[in-house]
């Protein structure tokens, strides 16, 4: 299989900020915990943007540069911050509040990264246009900001499917008690990668994909919302 320099150059920043967002995310979720009576991730040494502290070998750069290079939708994940459910302060409300953080983390770096492209794409006609900064780079940083936004709405939207491990399942578990909610947790140890086997092996089997058509209608529209008010 054959790629252009570009699209390796491109394959390589998706995977970058794939993974600093991830990053960002898992943070999220410790802060979150340590701001409602858990210092659990604190003691571990977690609250950190460190690479070092966070990535996963598969996760956070097998599995985004295989889904980059195969032309799937890409996420990444980096090791789960640690967190102990019964030092929160309000336990079961509490862990739906840590679980949404991450998630949140990445819509407010998507929003974060609307606001610079606004900044670059008011400035930098005239800064091309007077001859001060080359096209190239104007055009490489607006690829980036763009891609920066794109990688957060998917991981935004996909860790909201409410199939564990994803945040989005902690809805599920606000509502389950008792042995439900123990089971609940034990499910989660095993889950990645049946996840992955439902929502992309499965589709390419079968030829359907419903992830796919679950972020186009959710990641690809906001993106596109979000741009649209820039460009």
């Amino acid at each position: 299989m054959h790629f252009s320099v570009d699209r390796l150059i491109s394959i390589a920043l998706t995977v970058v900020l794939v993974m600093f967002s991830a990053i960002v995310h898992e943070v999220a979720h410790g802060w979150a915990a340590f701001r409602l009576g858990d210092p659990t991730a604190k003691e571990a040494g977690r609250l950190t943007l460190d690479p070092r502290a966070h990535l996963d070998g598969f996760g956070s750069v097998l599995l985004p540069l295989l889904l980059a290079f195969i032309g799937a939708p890409v996420f990444a994940f980096a090791k789960p911050v640690p967190y102990n459910p019964y030092r929160l302060r309000h336990p079961r409300r509490d862990e739906l509040l840590v679980a949404l953080a991450g998630p949140a983390s990445n819509l407010a770096q998507a929003l974060l990264g609307t606001v610079l492209l606004a900044v670059v794409w008011q400035l930098a006609p005239g800064a091309y246009g007077a001859g001060t900064v080359p096209f190239e780079l104007v055009s490489g940083l607006l690829d980036v900001i763009t891609t920066y936004m794109s990688v957060n709405l998917v991981l935004c939207f996909f860790n909201l499917i409410p199939f564990p491990p994803l945040d989005g399942s902690k809805v599920v578990l606000f509502f389950l008690k008792g042995e439900a909610r123990r089971k609940f947790y034990e499910l989660n140890e095993y889950a990645m990668f049946g996840l992955i086997l439902v929502l992309y092996v499965l589709p390419m089997l079968l030829g359907v994909d419903p992830l796919g058509i679950y972020l186009d209608a959710t990641a690809g529209s906001l993106y596109g919302l979000l741009v649209g008010t820039v460009i």
